[in-house]
């Protein structure tokens, strides 16, 4: 139990670590708004959704294991941020070209990082 005036803590909350990195490398990653235009289900995988995303100056295709948590047709609309400059791989047969960032409890249940403002799609994030 924390002493009295002092925040609580949560379980599901991990302590920051990890490898430092440097901001020089940090900097190399290409973060963007993009905005949802299409989601369906990737067929033979029950955790993957397929994500058609507006990134500005084009539209790509983000593959994401997100599927136990959102139905697809609530997706379409929503501006996420993206890691834009990721070597695209192939998931279950489908092209993913980015990452969406979204954070994870201790359950590994994914909640996606989204505005909250509607913003234009290909914005930088720093």
């Amino acid at each position: 139990m924390a002493p009295a005036g002092a925040p609580a803590t949560n379980a599901a909350a991990a302590a920051p670590g990890g490898t430092e990195i440097a901001l020089d490398e940090f900097a190399r990653v290409d973060l963007r708004t993009a905005k949802i235009v299409a989601a369906e289900r990737v067929q033979g995988a029950d955790k993957l959704l397929k994500l058609t995303v507006d990134i500005g100056a084009e539209t790509r295709t983000i593959v994401a294991g997100i599927a136990n948590r959102y139905a697809p047709e609530a997706l379409v609309g929503r501006t996420i941020v993206v890691v834009a400059n990721l070597k695209p791989a192939k998931l279950r047969g489908v092209l993913s070209q980015g990452m969406l960032l979204a954070a994870s409890d201790a359950t590994g249940q994914p909640y996606i990082l989204t505005t909250e403002e509607p913003v234009p799609p290909g914005l930088k994030v720093k």
